[in-house]
């Protein structure tokens, strides 16, 4: 299965389940198949991604098999970041 994540601002990003449903998990989001972000969540979201990506690193949690969280969570910071900036919802499953 894939998301789709859409805006009005940036491009489409399309992530498998598994990814997808990994970073939905850390930003508060776990198991919505359908959902958004409205604008004045955004800075919450990132910051929960921008944790996330730090604990793994200074807990030398990651798996060697699997792509870092730093690398996996950047095109969605890329994102939720542009959104923030105009202040523009971001939703996905719809």
């Amino acid at each position: 299965m894939l998301y789709k994540f859409k805006s009005k601002v940036t491009g489409d990003l399309i992530m498998l389940a598994p990814d997808a449903k990994r970073l939905l998990k850390i930003m508060g989001r776990e198991d919505q198949v359908k959902g958004i972000f409205l604008a004045e969540q955004l800075r919450a979201a990132i910051e929960a991604l921008e944790n996330a990506v730090v604990l793994e690193e200074v807990e030398g949690s990651q798996d060697p098999k699997q792509i870092s969280l730093r690398n996996r969570s950047q095109p969605m910071l890329k994102m939720l970041k542009a959104c923030q900036d105009k202040s523009v919802d971001v939703v996905w499953g719809v």
